[in-house]
């Protein structure tokens, strides 16, 4: 899939778009998505996972198949990154 980064609503200086597509790479990423009573045309996903180098980023994100339209990116608080942990523990063994 391909990302859309045209007319992003939030700052790309502090996370580039390369470190939160590589989240999305990550083998291990943890993709949330929302109730499917709360799913519809604007349902957004969440999306836990780790650049190249190692950064935690936490995304929140729409698709329509096709595309990833992200929302938000941000570095994981450190409960985020504990559930990334946790999870792929628990995954992964």
């Amino acid at each position: 899939m391909e990302f859309d980064w045209l007319d992003v609503t939030f700052d790309l200086k502090g996370i580039s778009p390369r470190e939160i597509e590589e989240s999305f790479e990550d083998p291990f990423a943890l993709r949330i998505l929302p109730d499917e009573k709360l799913a519809g045309d604007d349902a957004r996903y969440f999306c836990l996972g780790k650049s190249i180098g190692g950064r935690d980023i936490l995304s929140v994100f729409w698709t329509n198949g096709k595309n990833y339209r992200v929302v938000l990116a941000r570095d994981m608080s450190e409960k985020e990154a504990g559930f990334y942990l946790r999870k792929n523990t628990e995954l992964h063994g």
